[in-house]
């Protein structure tokens, strides 16, 4: 730290206010009153969202430009405030004083909203008034924190347009290969026919399980509908069965590599929620509103029918037949009933090893993009340290 800069507390160079809660009695969302937050609900990257409760009644008031702080689990996260608002027990404001440039406040808070620790260094599950006061900041005086500000701003905006530019060419890769995925099935080749999902595979419905059969203690692994996520398979504890299943319910048991799909919590906008089977899970037994499809080897390949599943073609359909009276739910009919385009088993073959060179591929610059996100929030709580630290010079 530089010689002429100081350590203060915040509650030296700032106002903090703790929330309090109005009754319930005096909410509504007609926008009577002030808008009103209750907690981290509607923070967004560095302004708050857009209120979706008002109160008629306000106990404590925030200022535009008051620093928001959650101070109840999680504590931390800041978001500036738009507008003169009434904040609840979930949230502290923060203003800043003339001593203290709100911008350079926010880069400090926001440099620590994973640290507040009290002082055994236990995370805290909730912050007050008179501990956010005695947060210590290292302060040099007005102008060099406006320096300071302004080089953070410039570093921060470059550093946003290589994140903009890493997301941007990850999503490109995905949409790639989503391109290509689906022109496979709507151009159809010559002699393609068109089977009923029943016709080329049998389907297995699930058994209706008792609550009370599911124990961690018990041996048999069960798959629920919390286990059939979006193209992938969720791996849970507490799924176990009694060993008596194994033998009593053979007709309704998975092996690895077998197609499941999710019949309840369908994703209307994505279409079926489809996975494949891990080696961990061979043997386990389906729950009900789960379906198991066993394809019929000659007739259809099992990675290229998987394939099939979570095409847009697919989602139309379920889109087209799922009832959505209650919660989104496919019937075990329509689902029997869904037609798949079938070339030859070797067309099919050629077409998988196709798809899944592709899939590698964008895996792959996934993977790259993914580390290059990773690297520049490293970049940023580097320029932060250096920022707070006094060692920051001009870019």
């Amino acid at each position: 730290m530089k010689q002429n800069w100081e350590i203060k507390k915040l509650g030296e160079v700032c106002t903090v206010i703790a929330g309090q809660s109005p009754e319930g009695t005096f909410y509504n969302s007609e926008g009577s009153g002030l808008p009103f937050y209750q907690g981290k609900k509607e923070f967004t990257e560095k302004f708050i969202g857009e209120p979706t409760t008002w109160t008629t009644k306000v106990t404590k008031e925030a200022e535009a430009n008051d620093i928001l702080m959650s101070v109840r689990a999680p504590v931390g996260p800041i978001n500036f405030s738009t507008q003169k608002i009434c904040i609840g027990r979930g949230l502290a404001a923060i203003r800043a004083s003339k001593f203290i440039d709100k911008e350079f406040l926010y880069n400090f808070l926001l440099k620590h909203e994973n640290e507040i620790v009290g002082n055994a260094g236990a995370v805290f599950n909730s912050i007050n008034k008179s501990q956010i006061e005695a947060i210590e900041i290292p302060l040099p005086p007005l102008p060099e924190q406006q320096r300071i500000v302004a080089i953070l701003d410039e570093a921060f905006a470059m550093v946003e347009a290589l994140e903009t530019r890493a997301k941007r060419n990850m999503q490109n890769a995905k949409e790639l290969f989503e391109s290509y995925l689906n022109s496979v099935f709507t151009k159809k080749g010559k002699g393609w026919e068109e089977k009923k999902v029943q016709e080329i595979t049998k389907v297995v419905n699930g058994y209706a399980f008792a609550s009370n059969n599911f124990k961690s203690t018990n041996t048999i692994k069960s798959i629920k509908i919390t286990n059939v996520g979006v193209k992938e398979f969720v791996e849970e504890t507490n799924n176990y069965l009694p060993e008596k299943f194994k033998e009593t319910l053979k007709e309704f048991q998975v092996k690895e590599g077998n197609i499941v799909i999710a019949l309840t919590r369908t994703i209307i906008a994505a279409g079926l929620k489809v996975a494949v089977v891990p080696e961990s899970y061979d043997g386990a037994l389906i729950n009900q509103r789960v379906a198991a499809l066993v394809p019929n080897e000659k007739l259809v390949n099992q990675r290229y029918l998987y394939n099939f599943l979570t095409t847009d073609g697919v989602a139309k359909y379920v889109l087209a037949n799922v009832n959505t009276l209650m919660q989104p739910n496919l019937s075990i009919n329509d689902l029997k009933n869904l037609l798949v385009p079938c070339p030859t088993l070797k067309e099919q073959q050629s077409i998988v090893k196709k798809l899944d060179a592709l899939s590698t591929e964008t895996k792959k610059l996934e993977t790259i993009y993914k580390q290059k996100i990773n690297n520049l929030e490293e970049l940023k709580k580097s320029i932060l340290q250096k920022a707070f630290s006094g060692q920051l010079s001009e870019l």
